[in-house]
């Protein structure tokens, strides 16, 4: 524990105050001092270091602020702490401590030139990281046996079966809200019974999908993150290539397989069980027969809304799953950092998905797959 600097301060019979440090004043307990000082602001006239046991340029340098403040003089200095203060007499400035701060308009600008530069460097690095995916796949493709077919069966176990539980329940109360508010208002001109159309249209074309791809997101997509950072945090990866092994072929890609070959089952599954949910609410709600609500939406539901699905559903996957392994080997530093990129991995990938789930209905309107 580093020494402290003790002050005092006393008024004599004639009203003269003095300041009267003892102890250490050195960089270890020059802060100390300092906070006090500036919290109680004592006003005084002479400053007596003549207590002071040892004292370094940043003591003596506090003490010459402080009586330069108070307009006071320093009595009892020995010839060590005059030749310090007259040393660091001359170092001083009046500078501001922090710079000035810029316009508003320039502290936009600079902002925004800061985020797309950022933009820039990250769209760079992860078409990188695409890059490397995608050579990768092309070794294993080129040579079958060195796919890890234990990790990929593990890794599609962890995002595909460990996952029905929860999607499932999501999906069927998705499914009865879906029927419940969509009656409601259909009811208002006499229509509900085209809750069946909507229910099933929704489910399979564009929320079965979706939700998932947001519940796989943040279910695996951080457990990807998390996984690869706390390796990369304790030098695994690196272990892994000093010993020839492709972190790329050994994690990323049996991950990335994974989530591209469970995503469009998880997909279809989770539609059908917010159809199974809108069916049932529809029995207690509307009096619609449950297995009559089933065979409806086989008659008014076209096959290519399944279709529009199923096609997302491996996009999807990619993105959720490479976005996670991405920031996992991003992680440096820290454990700290672990926590930031796997926050960073869900959230990128939820907007992500969104954002192409967007083009997605742009581009199957323009095509004529409504």
């Amino acid at each position: 524990m580093a020494p402290d600097c003790e002050f005092l301060l006393a008024t004599d019979a004639d009203g003269k105050s003095t300041l009267t440090l003892s102890g250490v004043l050195t960089i270890a307990s020059v802060g100390t001092l300092d906070h006090a000082m500036r919290r109680e602001n004592p006003q005084f006239s002479d400053l007596d270091i003549a207590g002071l046991e040892e004292l370094d340029t940043a003591g003596a340098w506090l003490v010459w602020r402080l009586a330069r403040d108070a307009g006071a003089q320093v009595v009892g200095a020995s010839e060590k702490a005059e030749r310090l203060m007259s040393a660091v007499k001359c170092c001083s400035g009046d500078a501001p401590i922090a710079p000035p701060r810029a316009p508003p308009l320039f502290r936009i600008v600079e902002t925004v030139g800061l985020v797309m530069i950022g933009l820039w460097r990250g769209s760079g690095a992860i078409l990188s990281f695409l890059g490397a995916l995608i050579s990768a796949l092309g070794n294993v493709i080129r040579h079958p046996s060195r796919i890890r077919w234990t990790a990929l069966v593990r890794q599609t176990e962890l995002v595909g079966v460990d996952a029905l539980a929860i999607v499932g329940l999501m999906s069927f109360l998705v499914g009865v809200v879906i029927a419940q508010q969509g009656a409601v208002q259909l009811q208002q001109f006499g229509a509900e019974i085209y809750t069946v159309n909507l229910t099933g249209r929704i489910s399979l074309r564009e929320l079965g999908v979706l939700m998932t791809a947001i519940m796989v997101a943040g279910r695996s997509g951080s457990a990807f993150a998390a996984q690869i950072g706390t390796m990369k945090l304790t030098e695994e990866i690196d272990a892994m290539r000093t010993i020839g092994v492709s972190p790329m072929e050994a994690l990323v890609l049996p991950r990335v397989m994974a989530a591209v070959v469970m995503m469009p089952l998880l997909g279809l599954y989770s539609a059908l069980i917010a159809i199974v949910g809108g069916a049932t609410i529809s029995a207690f709600t509307l009096d619609i027969p449950f297995f009559n609500f089933l065979a409806r939406v086989q008659e008014v539901v076209p096959l290519i809304d399944l279709w529009v699905g199923l096609i997302k559903g491996p996009v999807f996957g990619l993105i959720v799953a490479m976005t996670g392994c991405y920031q996992g080997m991003q992680v440096k530093g820290s454990s700290e950092e672990v926590g930031l990129r796997t926050t960073q991995a869900v959230v990128q990938a939820i907007f992500a998905v969104i954002v192409i789930d967007a083009f997605f209905a742009v581009f199957f309107s323009e095509v004529g797959w409504i």
